[in-house]
């Protein structure tokens, strides 16, 4: 059996959703494995498990027995390799806890070492052309996209955390210095893949240059990221759960947590019903990635000034379905100085 660190993946039952988030950051095999306290197999978590919790607002205190999959599915260790291969790829799951006569974890397979990585033909089109104003006076004579996080600027971290899966056409928009970001990225030969340029002669918003790339493009859905972003996203998973959810647009969201710093009063006329102390507001935000469908590109004509938000408004109201993907991986908007300081701290960690 393929091992890796199997038993980093093990979780008690009385442990939280924040346990096994950390464990699906830090470990690659993309599963926890519930045990009970004689160490029996009672569940698992993956991605997908997450994800939905995420969408019904429940805690990162939640019980892990709470959001798990009651009933996985097991090979036993007498099972040869070629049965519990062929078994996998019958029920289309990419891993299979291994368990002993008792029910007990005795190791786990994974698809992870069979499988090639495959050729994504999808367009990514990067944002680089932001003034970094919050930035100043880093910023001054370098981009904000150039900056570097550890030995790298920002915007190569994200080109080599998308090639690392498979894509290889990227587009990147540039205003502010241009010719810096296109010196450093040249035509992408560096990295074995290929780079395309457009260029907003005036700034056109976070959504306006999407008007700018060429109409030759596949009818595939394209990725878009803001350029100046620190994440561990799975850029697979977001792009299947696209194409799952049919709808013209993707939209990454972080959830927000915000106090009220004072009691809340609830009334009717002039009585209170109830005083709520410093309640805790949640909100979905947008975390700057998205996958757009390309008949999307048809509204912009790449000389208006248009943001994202009022370009995803403008589908919703015309009754186009626009999607929201959790994400609980790690996610810097590295926009002031403070996040730019925490981002190199992050980098050993998290990268």
């Amino acid at each position: 059996f393929i091992m890796h660190n199997w038993e980093k993946t093990i979780l008690s039952k009385s442990e939280t959703m924040q346990a096994a988030i950390k464990i699906l950051e830090l470990q690659s095999l993309r599963i926890v494995m519930i045990v009970d306290e004689n160490n029996r197999l009672i569940g698992t978590v993956t991605d997908g498990d997450i994800r939905r919790s995420l969408m019904k607002h429940l805690s990162m205190d939640v019980i892990i027995t709470e959001i798990m999959f009651k009933k996985p599915i097991v090979a036993s260790e007498n099972d040869d390799k070629e049965s519990i291969l062929s078994k996998m790829k019958e029920l289309d799951i990419l891993q299979i806890p291994i368990v002993d006569g008792d029910g007990k974890i005795v190791g786990l397979e994974t698809l992870q070492h069979l499988i090639e990585r495959k050729r994504l033909d999808n367009p990514v089109f990067l944002m680089a052309g932001g003034f970094g104003k919050r930035l100043q006076p880093l910023t001054d004579n370098t981009p904000k996209p150039l900056l570097k996080i550890g030995t790298k600027p920002i915007l190569e971290n994200i080109l080599e955390q998308f090639i690392d899966v498979g894509f290889h056409s990227f587009y990147i928009s540039t205003h502010f210095k241009s010719e810096m970001v296109r010196e450093h990225f040249g035509d992408g030969s560096n990295w074995n893949i290929t780079i395309e340029y457009v260029h907003e002669e005036v700034p056109l918003g976070t959504a306006g240059s999407l008007g700018l790339l060429p109409e030759n493009l596949p009818d595939l859905p394209i990725l878009m990221m803001n350029g100046d972003l620190l994440t561990k996203i799975d850029f697979t998973e977001l792009l299947n759960f696209h194409l799952q959810n049919e709808g013209i647009a993707t939209v990454c969201v972080r959830e927000y947590d915000f106090q009220v710093p004072y009691g809340v009063i609830k009334a009717k006329d002039n009585c209170i019903i109830s005083i709520e102390e410093k309640p805790v507001q949640k909100f979905f935000i947008n975390a700057g990635v998205y996958v757009l469908d390309p008949k999307i590109l048809h509204s912009i004509d790449g000389t208006s000034y248009l943001d994202m938000p009022k370009l995803l408004e403008n589908e919703i109201e015309n009754s186009r379905k626009v999607n929201m993907f959790p994400i609980y991986e790690y996610w810097l908007d590295i926009g002031q100085i403070d996040q730019f300081k925490q981002a190199q701290q992050d980098l050993a960690e998290f990268f």
